[in-house]
């Protein structure tokens, strides 16, 4: 019995290390750099776009809101928690990209709510920083599912047309940030 229980131990160490060095692995620093977004190339030499998908998530009063909601205009789309110190320290850049550029973009600011973060935590992070881009809580990770998100955080720009143009993992910085906006933009 105490072999059968020793055995145990050692396998949860062994998955408590293997997943800290998948979390390491993803959450460290990168570059920020963009990566474009296009479906795998075919016979043709231009890739095809993708079209981003559409997902729910739900206003701080809980209403429903799509992402085709914002239909016919340019989106930044950006998976964030409070908890997370690389989303805290590209927000500076978001809001400063918003008082910029919040009439001709879409800021679409989704945080990551469930588990131990909170439609409490995340809003009064908001409320303290004072952060006017309008977020949406993704409480039932329906946009977490649908984008795949695995890293926080995880950027998205998608022209008016509705395509994906490029991504970002890791916190953005505001040259990277005004980059994937000018690609949406043009």
């Amino acid at each position: 019995m105490k072999q059968h229980k020793t055995i145990w131990i050692i396998l949860l160490l062994a998955a408590l290390l293997l997943g800290a060095s998948v979390l390491y692995t993803q959450l460290a620093p990168s570059s920020g750099a963009l990566a474009p977004t296009s479906a795998p190339e075919s016979d043709s030499a231009t890739p095809e776009p993708i079209a981003a998908p559409d997902f729910t998530a739900y206003d701080l009063d809980g209403n429903a809101v799509q992402l085709s909601d914002f239909a016919g205009s340019p989106i930044v789309l950006n998976f964030w928690a409070s908890w997370c110190g690389p989303c805290k320290s590209e927000m500076g850049v978001f809001q400063k990209a918003y008082d910029t550029w919040g009439d001709e973009v879409q800021f679409v600011m989704v945080n990551m709510t469930g588990g131990r973060e909170t439609l409490e935590s995340a809003s009064a992070y908001v409320t303290e920083q004072g952060f006017t881009f309008p977020v949406l809580y993704d409480t039932d990770a329906d946009a977490a599912v649908t984008y795949g998100v695995r890293t926080l955080p995880t950027t998205y720009f998608i022209d008016a047309d509705g395509f994906l143009i490029a991504q970002g993992r890791s916190a953005l910085d505001e040259e990277t940030l005004h980059a994937g906006i000018d690609m949406i933009l043009s």
